[in-house]
């Protein structure tokens, strides 16, 4: 299965996960790894080499769903809105994607096929409950201890 990366998604096979997603993940991740300070979207957009319009949008996903909070004025920025440990991929694809996996822009609960392809909605479904599962057992705090960069390795274990 060839993995492609490009500026909208990253594809594996005919699935792919949304940029607003991968965005998402790794500005929390960023905000895991500085918790003394705020961090403005453009250290993090600089960070991370993401386009800064498109993670102040994103970032306004995460803030509205609880994930970040911010603070104005000079010394303003992002945090956590919880503690990384209890942020999952599960709970940031939710905040800026809606649905884990749709067909056709469609959410897959009312999917119904005739004939013999009744089954496969039940596959689709399935798909979605296992690929939520891993979402689910992955945290910020996770993805951080995981990180190759001692930094942020030890930015989780001071947590």
């Amino acid at each position: 299965m060839a993995l492609e990366e490009g500026p909208a998604r990253v594809i594996l096979g005919g699935m792919h996960i949304s940029a607003k997603a991968d965005y998402a993940t790794r500005a929390l991740v960023e905000l895991a790894c500085d918790t003394e300070r705020p961090l403005t979207c453009e250290a993090m957009a600089s960070s991370q080499e993401i386009p800064f319009r498109f993670l102040k949008s994103v970032v306004g996903d995460l803030r509205r769903a609880g994930l970040v909070r911010s603070q104005r004025g000079c010394e303003g920025g992002y945090w956590l809105g919880r503690p990384a440990s209890d942020i999952t991929l599960l709970d940031v694809v939710r905040a800026v994607d809606g649905e884990l996996i749709t067909l056709r822009g469609e959410p897959l609960s009312g999917l119904a096929y005739p004939g013999p392809a009744d089954a496969l909605p039940e596959i689709w479904r399935e798909v979605e409950e296992r690929a939520g599962e891993v979402l689910a057992g992955t945290t910020v705090e996770s993805l951080v201890r995981r990180s190759r960069r001692p930094a942020a390795r030890l930015a989780a274990e001071a947590v």
